[in-house]
């Protein structure tokens, strides 16, 4: 989706996701192309936060505003759910993982592959849909932008 074709009353929260997908996948692209374990593992840690921090801020405020604006929205959700889950279970095996580890290139990898389509999905027919339903994301947007500050700080913190 391309963030100049975004109405001004979605723009905030949709290009704030945008930039999430498109930072993940510069991530999952630098690792890989990385050369050593320890560029593996400083990329690899990145894009577990980003990852961490972009689902936590779907499901608390994007996905309830998506399901509480149209039904429309409710099978699609529910695909991203559990999407998100088979996600995070990844991220948590390989935050628990060394480069060199068996598996561990392969988990990152998978782990990529499923983002990337998630991201295909949500922009293709989620955010399509979105704009075209015209759903006010205005209040939305401004509430994720806080969200997001806060989440990154305590991502960072730790």
């Amino acid at each position: 989706m391309n963030k100049s074709s975004i109405p001004a009353g979605q723009k905030v929260a949709l290009s704030l996701l945008l930039d999430d997908h498109r930072k993940a996948k510069k991530l999952f692209k630098a690792f890989e192309d990385a050369k050593d374990d320890s560029e593996k593992e400083s990329i690899a840690r990145e894009v577990c936060m980003e990852l961490t921090v972009h689902t936590q801020l779907e499901e608390e405020l994007f996905y309830p505003a998506l399901r509480e604006a149209d039904d429309v929205f409710a099978d699609m959700l529910d695909e991203a759910e559990v999407e998100h889950a088979s996600a995070k279970d990844l991220i948590a095996q390989v935050e628990g993982m060394h480069p060199g580890d068996d598996l561990y290139d392969a988990k990152v990898t998978v782990l990529g592959e499923y983002v990337n389509h998630h991201v295909e999905e949500e922009e293709e027919e989620m955010f399509t849909k979105v704009v075209s339903k015209k759903i006010d994301l205005k209040e939305l947007g401004e509430q994720m932008k806080a969200r997001k500050e806060e989440l990154m700080q305590a991502a960072m913190a730790t």
